[in-house]
């Protein structure tokens, strides 16, 4: 297994694909995270281009302690975090102690996360590990994996700024599954098409889709899966449905040159 899996990441370093291991609940985690580590060791050598990311769950309470510890050793020694930010999967099987006690605090250490990531800033959320002396933020590349629209809107709010200023900026891309938060995608999609239309004030974003890949019978389990885990995004379907009206709408007047 570990052959098979080094020689996928060696070919999608080759070819410059992003590898993104999912995270588990946190006692698999460690192993995950050991292997994915390791793998970063080897083939994130590129400044500001990960090829493997670790996955780090917002809902836990160690997860700003953990990410911290590891973005000490990328800058140590001397390669590029990778960073998956997710919100997390698990609460009906984690320990209830070990996940923030409401939904707010979550919502608040994925955004503080986030944000620190993408200023390459220590901040409140995520503070610089004890051991690490050397104050500096280590070379990173983000991906966004959230259905959140208030998140979407907030990394993008930053990324624009720094546009705007002409700051240096990580590389970043956000991600949705399809079939679900359709509307955050589409809006990301819009900003990278005015961007393409010669707006240098904004960020020009990547956005993706997760796929499932395979027959109605091997997908079906981890597509019920993925709703359980999304139940919020589930809920805006109203949202979505709405969106997508005002997109029909959009391209109807489109077609008799009324946009």
């Amino acid at each position: 297994m570990r052959s098979a899996i080094d020689e996928l990441a060696m070919i999608a370093h080759k070819k410059g694909v992003r590898l993104l291991p999912s995270a588990e609940e946190e006692k698999t985690n460690v192993g995950i995270d050991a292997w994915s580590l390791d793998l970063q060791r080897k083939y994130n050598t590129t400044p500001g281009k990960a090829t493997v990311f670790c996955t780090y769950q917002a809902y836990l309470k160690s997860t700003p302690a953990k990410l911290a510890s590891h973005l000490a050793i990328a800058k140590r020694e001397g390669f590029t975090a990778g960073v998956k930010l997710v919100r997390g999967a698990y609460l009906a099987s984690e320990p209830r102690s070990s996940i923030w006690s409401t939904i707010e605090r979550t919502h608040e250490t994925y955004d503080g996360l986030a944000e620190a990531c993408l200023r390459r800033e220590w901040n409140e959320v995520l503070r610089q590990d004890p051991s690490d002396t050397d104050p500096s933020f280590p070379a990173i590349s983000v991906f966004l994996a959230t259905h959140n629209a208030r998140s979407v809107s907030r990394a993008m709010a930053i990324r624009n700024a720094q546009a705007i200023a002409n700051q240096p900026r990580p590389d970043l891309a956000y991600g949705q599954l399809f079939g679900m938060a359709d509307e955050v995608s589409t809006k990301i999609l819009a900003v990278r098409r005015e961007a393409l239309d010669g707006n240098t004030s904004i960020d020009f974003p990547l956005a993706f889709k997760c796929v499932c890949w395979g027959t109605t019978g091997q997908c079906l389990n981890y597509l019920l899966r993925r709703a359980a885990e999304n139940k919020d995004a589930v809920l805006r379907t109203g949202e979505t449905r709405r969106a997508m009206g005002t997109e029909i709408l959009r391209r109807v007047k489109a077609m008799f040159g009324l946009a």
